[in-house]
């Protein structure tokens, strides 16, 4: 079932679990991530990053929204990390049910200007929003982009953004970061920065950069009241390694032989993470 964002998170932030917003670049990971899903009877977000939609071109959303329509499980399309208004509409137009628009690394006053008109355009037709404020990390290796020093979200700011803006639900930064940390790299999340922000709004949260955070730190933000985490790096790395170990071991050429080991590698790490969320078998409450 095809949900917006606005009706899949409000569930996930009545009943205190997090629901998955995994990064789909291709067919062999929509089938990864909604394959995994319906097995699990967990919802799940099916994140396309600009650049992804670029690949992938606007005609593989057709397909996507119809494998979201026949599901027997709460599937969102979003847009992942729109950068200006030209990608937001072309979502819209494609089909999406949520965009996000990413003018985090703008002045305050400029993000709340772009983010507002972004949801008005989004809502006058049936669209969720997300927003962001703060910035999020990034480790180099990863097409979702990110800064090399991170700016947390302030609480105070939070709550004026939000009434502001009108966004459905609100990316914050408490010290994550896009991609793969390196081995002498320790995340750390500001748990005590997400308490502060969640006390000042009441929209679902979101968080970015959830690849190779510790499983606690993860865990504990959902208790503490994050409804979307997004995850890409994890899943592609296990699903690479594997493409990686066939390839260079084999002379197999045919996609249909190659890939479904690696599609089996990526479910686990998606199914490790829907545990980690607690979305397991809360699809029924979407009926």
């Amino acid at each position: 079932m095809l949900l917006t964002m606005k009706e899949l998170l409000e569930t996930a932030q009545k009943n205190k679990f997090a629901v998955g917003a995994f990064n789909v670049a291709d067919s062999t990971f929509l089938r990864a991530v909604v394959e995994e899903a319906e097995r699990a009877k967990s919802p799940a977000i099916i994140a396309i990053h600009p650049t992804e939609l670029e690949f992938v071109t606007d005609e593989f959303i057709s397909y996507v929204k119809h494998r979201a329509y026949v599901s027997n499980v709460p599937l969102v399309i979003h847009l992942d990390h729109g950068g200006n208004m030209e990608e937001i509409v072309r979502a819209i137009k494609c089909g999406f049910t949520s965009v996000m628009i990413d003018g985090s690394t703008l002045p305050y006053e400029e993000n709340v200007s772009i983010t507002k008109r972004v949801t008005e355009i989004a809502h006058a037709a049936g669209v969720s929003v997300e927003g962001e404020l703060g910035t999020i990390g990034q480790t180099g290796n990863s097409v979702e982009g990110g800064v090399s020093k991170i700016t947390y979200t302030d609480p105070e700011q939070a709550k004026d953004f939000v009434t502001r803006t009108g966004v459905d639900t609100l990316a914050v930064a408490i010290g994550t970061a896009h991609g793969i940390y390196p081995k002498d790299v320790k995340s750390e999340l500001q748990l005590d920065i997400l308490k502060k922000i969640r006390e000042a709004t009441d929209i679902p949260l979101v968080l970015h950069g959830g690849s190779a955070n510790p499983d606690s730190e993860i865990a504990e933000s959902v208790r503490l009241g994050v409804s979307k985490i997004n995850i890409s790096s994890d899943m592609k790395y296990a699903y690479f390694k594997k493409a990686r170990e066939i390839l260079s071991t084999t002379e197999l050429w045919d996609p249909n032989v190659i890939y479904p080991e690696c599609i089996t590698e990526a479910q686990k790490v998606i199914n490790h993470k829907m545990k980690l969320f607690s979305s397991i078998d809360k699809s029924g409450l979407y009926r």
